[in-house]
């Protein structure tokens, strides 16, 4: 099955040997929603390469991270891999100082699809794509979002688990308050 969709900052195309995402803006807590949603239902027809190419992206939040870090275990747990095609100088370092090099192969030169990257490129561009919008999340979900993706990065190390303990315990209570808030207006 092949198909081709954007939203306002990412696109992808299912080729036969992968899923590749391009993120055209910057990859944050607005749009990784949106990149969860695609990479698991390729995940869940039973895909197991998944390449995010970040050329022209300008830079990424922890919460888009968190994202990447949750897809590449889901993954590595069906025997796949997340490839993560030109990072910024900048975002390389970002994601080497979470640890991501530890469950996502960084823009490896002896990659399958290194060959053909302006192909697969150009195939996101050539007006075949339907167009699709942003996940339009409530408050709450895109709390819980948030809160899972900073939990995953929290996971992954010592140094992670108290860079992010402050977010994580904040977030969860913003979730107590709504979910209250939900209840008494029931």
């Amino acid at each position: 099955m092949q198909y081709t969709m954007t939203d306002s900052s990412l696109s992808y195309h299912e080729f036969d040997d992968c899923l590749w995402v391009r993120c055209t803006s910057r990859g944050s807590f607005v749009n990784s929603p949106s990149l969860k949603t695609i990479c698991e239902k390729y995940i869940a027809r039973n895909g197991t390469a998944i390449v995010v190419d970040l050329e022209i992206c300008p830079g990424v939040d922890s919460t888009f991270m968190g994202t990447l870090a949750g897809l590449a275990r889901s993954l590595m747990s069906a025997g796949g891999a997340l490839q993560i095609a030109a990072p910024t100088q900048r975002t390389r370092a970002a994601m080497e100082s979470l640890g991501l090099d530890m469950l996502v192969e960084l823009d490896p030169a002896d990659a399958f699809w290194q060959k053909d990257i302006a192909e697969r490129r150009a195939q996101l561009t050539q007006g075949n794509g339907k167009e699709i919008k942003s996940d339009n999340m409530n408050e709450l979900d895109r709390t819980r979002h948030v809160l899972e993706a900073h939990n995953t990065l929290r996971s992954m190390n010592h140094k992670n688990n108290e860079t992010f303990g402050y977010v994580c315990e904040t977030l969860e209570e913003d979730l107590m308050r709504h979910e209250a808030d939900l209840a008494d207006k029931d």
